[in-house]
């Protein structure tokens, strides 16, 4: 067990201190982690054998739960709006039609057996929600035309359908008598409903009652989105679906500290992503690959070229999508984990197959990774689909730019130049709001005509800074002989790019400037741009 703990450390550690060396390489940046397992493996200098498929897919699993919770909980319902029903048209139909087309192509072309042909047209029909938002976000690409709301939607709700479609072909594969309306019917009502109603009772817990532990309401959420995938799949139920769509009604209700469970899910489901991506470099051989080299690279030129511009010129010409729009949907067609874990589902049900199936749909992804991933900001570019003023963030309900307001406190003293004066007569900056004033233990909420005198306590609200992506913060402790100490500010040399933001003295907050004496016992917080 230490052995494994200190390997899941060291792969979590190298994954983070690569993700910003990877954001800058013009390939999707999970490619990065499939490599770096790759490299551990039993093909790379560490030579880690590692096979067990059954144990791939559970943990696999645990995680593309996480991963499609927070795809639903991210979904800006009200900016996708627009394109709702189109979305969700591709994300049904779309993958039948792609397995269809893909299926049909690999038998007639390649020369499978029918049911294994349609095995691999179901398990590689979804797109991948975990490298489109990942494409999207890191080059910053808003598109036109809702086209970036009507992607994320899309790939966070088609893994559902090609799972379901995966289960009714290895059903067929093995023999077992299997109702295909009557599963189909089951699959969706229980997945849909279950999840509609874990993420309403989730809510309604949240919103009334109180948590007498600080992470409780997170620690709730977290067990929504287990529930939300076991409880429907126990009951026969699609649980995949399930979780997405508790996922989107709780991301589009109202919760108090959504922020925070923001956060917390940003670095679950990044961790997530980094071991699914790792595990399955790792579970590869990379020595077997050529085997299934030739078919991978026919299959996924057919469903770039030929089987998904098809589905898709089909499914969006009713809604007068314009060429621009289908072009780019198109070739937006990313694979990726899921069909890798779907995949797995179908080596572990015992399923006869011509060709290693993982091995397949692995080079499949990683084809598709390459290829489309790399040149979908220049496809994006070449057909006038990116949106320079918009931003791309706002397709997301984690968004906090126009909403997150912080509060602050200033001291006010004789020398300040806002002393004797009458709030209309200072300039703020905009955005700047005076809302509450202390004086000698009172509360006064001030208007234009309120004086500022010394004494003075003043609450400010202004829109906090959410792109921390540039900006570090960090403490220095004042001791008894340090080179600061009894110095003015404006004599530190504390580096270029840095700034001192505030002083902690006892129980006062100080905001420096150049005139302000360091002393012994201060802690000063430092900006690092």
């Amino acid at each position: 067990m230490t052995e494994y703990l200190l390997l899941v450390g060291v792969i979590i550690a190298a994954c983070i201190l690569l993700s910003g060396f990877a954001e800058k390489l013009p390939v999707p940046s999970l490619l990065i982690f499939i490599g770096l397992g790759m490299l551990f493996g039993e093909n790379g200098p560490l030579g880690i054998i590692f096979n067990d498929y059954a144990l791939s897919e559970s943990v696999c699993t645990v995680c593309l739960v996480f991963v499609m919770f927070y795809g639903g909980f991210g979904t800006n319902m009200r900016t996708a709006r627009p394109v709702l029903a189109r979305s969700f048209v591709l994300s049904s139909l779309g993958v039948l039609f792609t397995a269809l087309l893909v299926g049909s192509f690999v038998h007639l072309c390649l020369g499978f057996s029918w049911i294994e042909s349609m095995i691999i047209g179901s398990v590689i029909s979804s797109t991948d929600a975990a490298s489109v938002f990942n494409i999207l976000r890191s080059k910053k690409m808003a598109l036109k035309d809702h086209t970036d709301s009507l992607l994320e939607l899309e790939s966070g709700s088609n893994d559902p359908m090609s799972y379901l479609l995966t289960v009714v072909t290895v059903s067929l594969a093995t023999g077992e008598n299997v109702s295909i309306p009557l599963l189909f019917a089951q699959q969706m009502v229980l997945g849909i409903l279950g999840g509609i109603l874990i993420g309403w009772g989730c809510v309604f817990l949240l919103n009334h009652l109180t948590f007498y532990m600080d992470q409780g309401r997170t620690i709730l959420v977290v067990a929504a989105a287990i529930i939300a995938y076991a409880l429907p799949s126990v009951l026969g139920g699609n649980g995949y679906l399930s979780v997405y769509f508790c996922g989107i009604l709780m991301g589009n209700r109202y919760l108090a500290g959504k922020k925070e469970l923001v956060h917390f899910f940003d670095a679950v489901t990044g961790i997530a992503q980094m071991m699914i991506f790792f595990l399955l470099g790792l579970l590869v051989t990379p020595v077997e690959l050529p085997e299934v080299l030739a078919p991978a690279i026919l299959i996924m030129l057919f469903m770039t070229v030929i089987g998904r511009p098809l589905s898709v010129t089909a499914l969006l010409l009713p809604f007068r999508s314009s060429l621009r729009q289908i072009g780019l949907v198109s070739w937006a067609g990313l694979r990726g984990v899921a069909s890798i874990v779907f995949a797995i589902y179908v080596m572990t049900s015992q399923v006869s197959m011509e060709l290693d199936l993982f091995n397949l749909v692995f080079c499949i992804v990683i084809l598709s990774l390459l290829f489309q991933g790399s040149l979908l900001p220049w496809m994006s570019k070449k057909l006038d689909m990116i949106d320079y003023n918009a931003d791309i963030q706002k397709t997301f309900n984690d968004y906090q730019e126009e909403s997150s307001i912080s509060f602050i406190k200033m001291h006010i003293d004789e020398g300040n130049h806002m002393a004797h004066k009458k709030l209309k007569e200072i300039a703020l900056p905009p955005s700047f709001l005076i809302v509450l004033v202390i004086r000698n233990g009172s509360h006064m909420v001030p208007d234009g005509n309120t004086e500022v005198l010394p004494g003075d306590l003043l609450v400010a609200a202004a829109q906090e800074f959410e792109n921390r992506k540039n900006l570090s913060l960090y403490e220095i402790g004042i001791e008894k002989g340090h080179k600061w100490e009894n110095r003015h500010l404006r004599e530190l040399d504390v580096g270029e790019g840095t700034l001192v933001v505030m002083i902690q003295r006892q129980e006062d907050t100080i905001i420096p400037d150049g005139n302000t004496e360091i002393q012994r016992g201060d802690t000063l917080v430092l900006a690092k741009f």
